[in-house]
């Protein structure tokens, strides 16, 4: 049995079409009417998009129903299926916190409920049921003010049980006009003594170096290979990772082929720059960890010893997995204890 890591799943985007479309059954009844069934929902829910920004919009959808009281509700059954459909034994779970609290609060108090969001979910995700390492990710928002943000990267500090990490998620696009401020914010950070990732690099409008060098893990970067392969010695020399979402880039528009993800790979790989294969929004997308590893070996884009490579790599580079080893050689370790047993008695 194989047992992974998931390093880059949206808590917004992790809920699959069926769970979200019960919650609306018997929660907001009003949030069904635009469709004639479950099956037009679900076309409608995960069908590809023209725009990064355009498929974002679906992440508010979420955001909405996600409040204090529904969280558990999400969060239990998204474990559930990580754990039995999926064999994840680690999960870092991202989110913006800020926007999981009531809307008509005025700044200031909803800051202040950042910190319920972030114990509700931390408690939620301990679920001795389905035994899988989560550990939540609190992302800044480029369209949120610099005090928000401020404070979400606090919050995460306050937090170290519970986070391991801060990102910058909302739109790429939006980094240009507030650049100075997001590298104070990420130096901040770091100041604290967070691990940090961040979504850079995802498409031809959300490449800025200035923010590389306070990022440990890249979320998405698939454009450095593409487009900026000169980059490629410096991010292996500082030992981060690219978090690399196959199915997010046909549902955004990024990309129009698998296919081109093929010189990611090949580039990365020659220049000794780790890739951990990753979902984004399994929900959303209609899919699993391990179908994103089925495809790229489908369209050979990598082979099988790629793909454990990068398997080993998820788990080197998780924030908080606490073992020097994957759970294969833990597991290997066990069994073969047994069978020492078992020999044992036998004799």
């Amino acid at each position: 049995m194989s047992l992974y890591a998931e390093l880059h799943r949206h808590l917004g985007g992790s809920v699959v079409p069926r769970i979200l479309w019960r919650y609306f059954q018997r929660n907001r009844p009003d949030l069904t009417q635009p469709f004639a069934d479950y099956a037009a929902f679900e076309q409608f829910y995960t069908q590809p998009r023209k725009t990064l920004a355009e498929y974002l919009e679906l992440h508010t959808l979420v955001e909405s129903v996600q409040t204090q009281e529904a969280l558990p509700y999400f969060i239990y059954r998204l474990l559930r299926g990580a754990y039995v459909f999926e064999n994840l034994a680690y999960l870092e779970l991202r989110y913006t916190p800020y926007l999981r609290t009531p809307d008509y609060l005025p700044q200031t108090e909803r800051i202040d409920r950042m910190t319920e969001i972030v114990e509700i979910v931390g408690r939620a995700s301990q679920q001795s049921e389905y035994p899988i390492m989560a550990r939540q990710i609190l992302c800044m928002h480029s369209r949120l003010p610099y005090e928000v943000n401020r404070a979400i990267v606090e919050l995460a500090a306050q937090y170290p049980d519970y986070v391991c990490a801060v990102d910058m998620a909302g739109g790429d696009a939006q980094y240009g006009e507030r650049l100075e401020e997001f590298v104070q914010l990420y130096g901040y950070a770091r100041e604290l003594g967070l691990n940090t990732t961040g979504h850079l690099y995802e498409t031809p409008q959300g490449c800025y170096p200035e923010l590389l060098p306070y990022l440990m893990r890249i979320g998405h970067g698939i454009q450095i290979p593409l487009q900026y392969p000169h980059l490629l010695p410096e991010i292996a020399a500082r030992g981060q990772c690219l978090e690399v979402c196959p199915t997010t880039y046909l549902k955004t528009g990024t990309l129009d082929s698998l296919q081109q993800l093929r010189p990611v790979f090949d580039r990365c790989f020659d220049a000794g720059v780790d890739i951990a294969i990753c979902t984004d929004n399994a929900g959303l997308h209609n899919v699993r960890l391990p179908f994103e590893y089925e495809t790229l070996l489908t369209y050979d884009i990598i082979g099988f010893d790629e793909l454990q490579r990068c398997q080993e790599v998820a788990f080197r580079h998780a924030f908080a997995w606490p073992h020097d080893h994957q759970p294969r050689s833990l597991l290997t370790g066990l069994l073969q204890e047994q069978d020492s047993v078992e020999i044992g008695v036998g004799h």
